[in-house]
């Protein structure tokens, strides 16, 4: 897809992703402190050592790949479950943050509506596959499976 819609959802969406991502790593926007559960939660998470350096490249990959489109429905792919945690931490953790993750989760949705015949086959509940090959058409592998 080529609409400027289109384009304009997925440039938003690759730079929301792309600075944060980055954010994660050069720590340029201050953190506010946190209270309560959520600060529990992101203590858990800060307490794997992995999680965040993990989650912050991905967010800049496919920040990069939106921004420069490329691999599109698979950083949509890769990016839906980083936005399923964002909303669900600001709806039952931290309100206060929500209108923002419903407006880059509905950036998503609408980009991933725009990218429907790609995820399609992704989404079938029994997928079509090719045909095998022929072992006729194959001889040298036809040879070795006689043995």
């Amino acid at each position: 897809m080529n609409s400027k819609p289109v384009t304009a959802a997925r440039v938003l969406l690759g730079f929301v992703f792309f600075f944060f991502g980055l954010n994660g790593f050069l720590h340029f926007l201050p953190q506010p402190p946190l209270t309560g559960a959520a600060a529990q939660f992101m203590g858990g998470m800060a307490a794997t050592r992995y999680f965040f350096p993990l989650m912050a490249g991905v967010q800049t990959l496919a920040g990069a790949s939106l921004l420069a489109r490329r691999f599109v429905p698979l950083a949509l792919a890769l990016l839906a479950p980083i936005i399923v945690n964002i909303v669900g931490f600001h709806l039952f953790v931290a309100p206060s943050g929500l209108p923002i993750a419903l407006l880059v989760l509905a950036l998503e949705l609408y980009l991933a509506w725009s990218n429907r015949d790609v995820f399609r086959p992704m989404l079938a509940a029994r997928p079509e596959f090719p045909p095998a090959p022929v072992a006729e058409a194959r001889p040298a592998f036809a040879a070795r499976v006689a043995r």
